[in-house]
């Protein structure tokens, strides 16, 4: 039975990752603009696919039935488990498929939190009621990994690697995050390959036909 997946995306946004992962998947898809300098996010149509008004959101249907998904780690793993022959996400009985979940889980749970305080400037609260424990020990557990590299799962490209090449090419063009040697050299990586580029130059002209 055919399936159809449609893309709820802004450019210069989260949803970016989820694009990259789809022209990575080589998977058909229909992709949905919404406009974040015009509220498009809050209008009741879009409220009614996702509540919480962000990006990305993804309707995936197939005859009568559909599903949509919200949340980009959650989005990036029911992809990447759909196209399983692509290869994005080591299968349930892998060993690696523990630690690939991981990374999934530690930039929702972890990485943003941390680094959104940060920025912020708000006080910390005891390590022991924060979900991510302190600032530097969460960076210094995610760069401990990326400098075993060069992927997250070693040898192995993964989703899990769209997801952190994109958060850390924009948490350090922001200097959210320090130019550390191996931050810098990982989103270089990532940034090089064809499909990564390709998103970051159609989503520079879908901004500036927003922006016009």
């Amino acid at each position: 039975m055919n399936r159809s997946i449609t893309l709820f995306h802004a450019p210069h946004s989260r949803s970016g990752a989820v694009r990259i992962l789809l022209e990575e998947l080589g998977a058909p898809y229909t992709l949905e603009t919404v406009n974040l300098k015009t509220n498009e996010t809050h209008t009741p149509r879009y409220l009614a696919i996702n509540p919480m008004g962000k990006v990305p959101a993804l309707r995936v249907a197939q005859g009568q039935d559909e599903v949509q998904v919200t949340e980009q780690a959650a989005i990036m793993i029911y992809l990447a488990d759909l196209f399983p022959q692509a290869g994005l996400a080591p299968a349930v009985d892998e060993l690696q498929r523990g630690a690939w979940l991981r990374w999934m889980a530690f930039y929702g749970s972890c990485f943003e939190p941390a680094v959104v305080d940060r920025a912020m400037k708000r006080e910390p609260v005891p390590s022991s009621t924060c979900p991510y424990g302190d600032y530097d020990t969460m960076l210094s557990t995610l760069t401990r990994q990326l400098r075993a590299g060069p992927w997250l799962l070693g040898e192995r490209f993964s989703a899990a690697d769209i997801l952190w090449g994109y958060a850390l090419a924009w948490t350090s063009a922001f200097q959210l995050v320090p130019a550390l040697p191996e931050i810098v050299d990982y989103v270089a990586r990532f940034n090089a390959r064809p499909c990564a580029q390709r998103v970051i130059d159609m989503d520079a002209g879908l901004a500036a036909a927003q922006a016009a």
